[in-house]
């Protein structure tokens, strides 16, 4: 097959690559990533291998977009590229809508022109989040049933692009499928993000900023279980359908961040309550929302998957990984990686 991926140089993407180009050595990959500033090449473990090619390309560039899906003629569309930082989409919103919006519309045209009603074994798969729904109070779970509540521009254009998805495949016919996930978390991750940011504070004894009290939950998936559930709703998820991928694995985000003082202090020698001074409260961001909780019984009844990586097992592989990987961590904080993608990717087409 030809599998076309977007923002496959971002978290996500990147982890879906690394696992499914060296699993499926015949089929195709093409990844179209615009290379900003979350997106760096030097995630993707499988860049060299011979079915993996990357274009740099802005999704928002509709003309480059349509000439480019149209030559490559994808069989799946695996559509991961977003701008996903709220607190970046609270500072400077018009960036998201580009992106997310627009992004998304430009992309939607270009497979209707090249599969130009032939929908036949096509698959338009639009990885999504649950920042959509809004907030839960203390109970319950979101669902495929929720109402769409988004709070922040960056879950506004989500928002945006989901209803897009489904109104091509409404308006069109177009053989459409959505996830929205929880929290991801796991190697590769930019160091903006909570996890990420946590680990290097702690491993250069940093303070360990945390919102408000500490009280907001979010429900954490390992992203490698998260790239699988993806592979499974493509190839074997209803059309039309979306389903909601969770890690079961609820935590309020003060508790994150003492496991993760904790996880650094053992894996480095240190003393652990060295690492839980660190912890420091700072002001809330606006429209913080308190929690999120994901029911993923659909996808566990129809297509059998659930998350396989507990949290705390989760939590110590990441925190391994990002031991051993200062390298990456340290060529993402200086910026340097941006010099290394110009030097080899050249500027975007």
């Amino acid at each position: 097959m030809r599998i076309l991926v977007t923002g496959g140089c971002g978290f996500i993407g990147s982890n879906f690559l690394n696992l499914f180009v060296r699993e499926h050595p015949d089929d195709v990959f093409l990844n179209l990533d615009a290379l900003t500033y979350a997106g760096n090449p030097q995630s993707l473990e499988v860049r060299d291998l011979p079915n993996h090619h990357l274009v740099r390309l802005d999704l928002a560039e509709a003309d480059e977009v349509m000439r480019v899906v149209k030559d490559f003629d994808p069989h799946q569309v695996a559509h991961f590229a977003a701008e996903s930082h709220v607190d970046r989409s609270i500072l400077g919103p018009s960036a998201f809508i580009r992106a997310n919006v627009q992004g998304t519309l430009h992309l939607l045209e270009a497979c209707r022109a090249a599969w130009d009603g032939g929908f036949e074994g096509r698959v338009f798969h639009h990885v999504s989040t649950d920042e959509v729904y809004g907030e839960l109070g203390e109970q319950g779970a979101f669902s495929e049933e929720s109402p769409y509540q988004p709070n922040s521009p960056y879950s506004a254009s989500k928002a945006a692009s989901d209803h897009l998805v489904r109104a091509w495949g409404k308006t069109y016919g177009m053989p459409v499928k959505v996830t929205n996930c929880s929290n991801n978390y796991g190697p590769y991750q930019f160091p903006e993000k909570l996890i990420p940011l946590m680990i290097q504070n702690a491993l250069e004894d940093k303070p360990l900023p945390v919102y408000g009290k500490g009280e907001n939950v979010r429900d954490w998936l390992f992203v490698q279980d998260h790239a699988r559930a993806i592979w499974e709703v493509m190839n074997r998820g209803r059309l039309g359908e979306t389903y909601l991928i969770g890690g079961a694995s609820e935590r309020r985000n003060i508790e994150v961040v003492r496991a993760i003082a904790h996880a650094v202090a053992e894996e480095t020698d240190a003393d652990p309550q060295a690492k839980l001074d660190l912890i420091t409260y700072v002001t809330d961001r606006p429209g913080h929302d308190f929690r999120y909780a994901i029911d993923h019984s659909k996808i566990t009844n129809e297509l059998g998957w659930r998350p396989t990586v507990a949290f705390e097992e989760g939590l110590r592989q990441t925190v391994r990984w990002q031991i051993s990987r200062q390298d990456w961590v340290r060529d993402v904080q200086s910026g340097s990686y941006r010099e290394w993608i110009d030097a080899n990717y050249g500027a975007r087409l």
